[in-house]
């Protein structure tokens, strides 16, 4: 039987990770402790990656030549790293007293984020591909972290019924508009920032993997291509219209990005603009979100074999731009 499970899904050899997300419903007190701990942790990433940089700086030159462009001159530290700097969490929390009141395994997450970052951009992967250099956030950048446990022992989360406990926050309110599965363990709970409110998202993981249709059982069977004109168009002639929600939409953002920059920056009217601005945006990704879900379950309700082409969506996209042409269209088939 085939299926598609909402959110992000992650298939390994011998259990699937699932991605629930839920709003949440924290008193103006919790709002101000959650906007607090983002801001400090932004900080810490900022100076932690000024650490990794300014190291990465003063050695990349070596000792018998000069760099050809200008680099700090004075004693050399200590190659920063992921130990070396969770081992300094002590020091921080004796210098600056707020990070006593964020969770211990908050301040590690963000240090470990920092760290895959880090590795992404300077060790290629198996194809030989490297990610892009870690940045120094801007306010607001940081708008979620992570408990890494849930529900045991010596986690800092733990959810009971539609009530969340998280440590050094308190309990918080959860609009759970569906049920977790039974039999699903809960790994690690997220608390990220949107335009409209706060959100929780649960890693969820299952032990039990459904085993592959054979092929001798395999009723229907269909391929499909996208293009521009259609979303997609399957073997047997059925095809789907784009929905185009941002061509729809992009008028009605204009008008709001226009009354945006008519505000003075870093005004509170400058603030509530650019949050309505945010929300327009956020509607439009969760129009496009669910039409991809539901294009998706009417696939596999309908088909037990897809067969799809592996499209290069970055040189399809690098073309259109020097043609200038169908950009947008390009680009709405890998969202």
């Amino acid at each position: 039987m085939s299926y598609v499970v909402s959110h992000a899904t992650k298939w390994y050899y011998d259990y699937m990770l699932f991605t629930y997300q839920f709003k949440l419903n924290p008193t103006p007190e919790q709002v101000v402790i959650l906007e607090t701990w983002g801001e400090l942790l932004r900080r810490h990433w900022n100076y932690v990656l000024g650490e990794r940089l300014d190291w990465l700086r003063r050695t990349r030159s070596q000792i018998d030549r000069c760099s050809l462009v200008s680099e700090p001159i004075g004693e050399i530290p200590d190659k920063a790293d992921y130990y070396t700097q969770a081992s300094n969490l002590k020091r921080t929390k004796e210098l600056f007293l707020g990070y006593k009141n964020i969770y211990a395994d908050c301040q590690q997450q963000n240090l470990i984020r920092l760290d895959k970052a880090w590795k992404r951009w300077l060790t290629p992967d198996k194809f030989g591909k490297k990610g892009g250099r870690p940045r120094f956030k801007k306010r607001g950048d940081i708008s979620s972290f992570t408990f890494p446990r849930v529900n045991s022992p010596k986690a800092g989360a733990h959810l009971t019924g539609n009530i969340l406990k998280l440590s050094k926050i308190g309990e918080i309110e959860v609009i759970l508009h569906r049920s977790i599965p039974d039999g699903f363990e809960t790994k690690q709970a997220t608390i990220l920032c949107k335009a409209d409110g706060w959100y929780v998202s649960f890693s969820l993981e299952d032990k039990t993997v459904p085993d592959s249709l054979p092929l001798d059982k395999i009723k229907s069977a269909t391929g499909i291509d996208v293009g521009l004109e259609k979303f997609l168009t399957t073997a047997d002639g059925q095809s789907i219209e784009v929905p185009q929600y941002y061509r729809k939409a992009q008028s009605t953002l204009a008008r709001q990005q226009q009354q945006l920059a008519r505000k003075i920056k870093g005004s509170k009217n400058y603030q509530k603009q650019a949050n309505s601005v945010a929300r327009l945006h956020l509607h439009v990704a969760r129009q496009r979100k669910e039409f991809h879900y539901q294009v998706a379950h009417w696939l596999v309700n309908c088909h037990d074999l897809i067969i799809f082409e592996n499209l290069n969506i970055r040189g399809l996209a690098r073309i259109s731009s020097e043609a200038k042409f169908a950009l947008k269209s390009i680009h709405k088939i890998d969202e």
